[in-house]
C-alpha cells in the first residue's frame, strides 16, 4: 500500500471506531511501523485541521480520534436533538481540579483539600465521563480512586495531562528557585571580582 492508501486506512479506521484508538492498534492494523503510522496520522491530522473541514482528528495521549469541530456543535444538536450541556458549576470545576492534578485520588481526599462533601459532584463529573473509577486504594475499607477520562482531555482540548498549566504555587517556587540560583550565581561572581 502506498502512503495515500495507508492514510486512507487510518482514516476509515478512525471514522469506525467512534472513540479513541491507540497508535499501536493502528499500527498493528495497517502492518506498519508505529513511527511511520504516527508521521501518516500527523499528515491526516494537519489535513483535517487546516479549517475546511467539519470535523477532525485529535490526538488523546498515545491515542487519536476522529470527531467533530466544537464551532460546530451547535448544528449537531439541531440534528440529533441534544440539549446543551449546562456549565460546569464552580464546584464541578473545583473537586475536576483536585482530581486532574493528583490523581488517582480517593473522594475523602478530594473532600480534605475543598472541606465539604463532594458526593454528588464526584457523582455528576462520572456521569458526564470526565472522570472515572481507576480501583481501590488498599487500606481499610478499599476506598474507590478517581481519575480523569480521555473524554476530559478532549472537552479541555488536551493531548495529555502534560499539558494541564502549572498550578500558581509551581510557579512561585519555580520563581524562588530562579531568583535563589540567580542570587547565588551573583554571590559567586561578586567573590571573584
Amino acid at each position: 500500500m502506498n502512503n495515500t492508501e495507508l492514510k486512507c486506512a487510518i482514516e476509515s479506521i478512525l471514522f469506525a471506531s467512534g472513540v479513541p484508538v491507540s497508535l499501536e492498534t493502528i499500527s498493528n492494523a495497517i502492518e506498519q511501523k508505529p513511527k511511520q503510522t504516527e508521521w501518516l496520522i500527523q499528515d491526516l491530522m494537519k489535513e483535517y485541521n487546516n479549517g475546511t473541514h467539519g470535523i477532525g482528528i485529535v490526538r488523546l495521549e498515545e491515542s487519536y480520534q476522529m470527531c467533530s469541530k466544537k464551532e460546530y456543535g451547535e448544528y449537531i444538536r439541531r440534528v440529533m436533538d441534544i440539549k446543551r450541556n449546562a456549565p460546569l458549576s464552580q464546584a464541578g470545576m473545583e473537586v475536576l481540579a483536585v482530581v486532574a492534578y493528583n490523581q488517582p485520588v480517593t473522594k475523602a481526599f478530594v473532600e480534605q483539600v475543598r472541606g465539604v462533601d463532594c458526593s454528588g459532584v464526584i457523582g455528576s463529573l462520572t456521569t458526564k465521563g470526565l472522570i472515572e473509577e481507576k480501583g481501590r486504594l488498599e487500606l481499610p475499607g478499599r476506598p474507590l480512586l478517581y481519575g480523569t477520562t480521555d473524554n476530559f482531555l478532549r472537552c479541555f482540548q488536551l493531548e495529555s495531562l502534560d499539558d494541564l498549566p502549572s498550578l500558581p504555587q509551581e510557579n512561585e517556587e519555580k520563581s524562588q528557585n530562579e531568583t535563589h540560583s540567580a542570587k547565588k550565581e551573583n554571590d559567586f561572581t561578586t567573590s571573584l571580582i
